[in-house]
């Protein structure tokens, strides 16, 4: 991931404030969309005058972008971590899967937002690094199962830019069902994700 940028704002606020609003922020972009949310919707949801919202964010692409770079960030640090461990091929799938839980547990409306809207983000130069962190999930996902077709440890006949999409699709489009709270842990829920992956859901003989 590119270093992080640092983020214009029209005055200084409190942190806590700053991450209240981005929350709010992100649950409207994923509920209607970044061209549709105007800043006075925001502001509406966050209770106060479209012009307050102006004192912590000069407009609604400086927010996008924070919460998006932020989510990325996390993400790949956690990434990052599970890649230079030196683990097996099907562990490092299954904590990678397990990590990418973790996130839409954490980060749920950033992940719904960039599904949405980072393929046409990535175009403007501000995104850019949208484009970035796609290409090196794709590089660390297809590296780990080619690296697992070749220790014998996944099936020789593996199409591996197919099982890349499958699992990638799988897991991510939880994002659009999944609240954090639920019955299920985002462990509990890489458990059973894994388990379907690469185990199957048919009885053995």
């Amino acid at each position: 991931m590119p270093a992080a940028k640092k983020k214009t704002t029209t005055a200084s606020a409190s942190p806590e404030r700053r991450r209240e609003l981005l929350t709010i922020a992100a649950e409207v972009f994923a509920a209607h969309g970044y061209n549709a949310t105007t800043v006075r919707r925001i502001a509406d949801e966050a209770g106060m005058l479209a012009g307050s919202l102006y004192y912590h964010f000069d407009s609604k692409e400086s927010m996008l972008d924070e919460i998006l770079s932020s989510f990325l960030t996390e993400l790949w640090d956690g990434y990052d971590a599970v890649l230079a461990a030196g683990l097996g091929p099907r562990e490092t799938i299954e904590a990678l899967v397990t990590e990418s839980f973790r996130e839409i547990d954490r980060h749920r409306a950033a992940v719904a937002i960039y599904q949405k809207e980072s393929k046409h983000l990535a175009a403007q130069p501000r995104f850019g690094y949208l484009a970035d962190s796609q290409q090196k999930f794709k590089t660390a996902w297809l590296g780990t199962l080619q690296r697992g077709v070749v220790d014998g440890v996944f099936r020789a006949d593996l199409d591996i830019r197919l099982t890349y999409r499958f699992v990638r699709d799988t897991v991510w489009v939880a994002a659009s069902w999944y609240r954090p709270g639920g019955h299920h842990t985002p462990e509990e829920i890489a458990r059973q994700y894994l388990s379907m992956v690469l185990d199957g859901i048919a009885v053995r003989p």
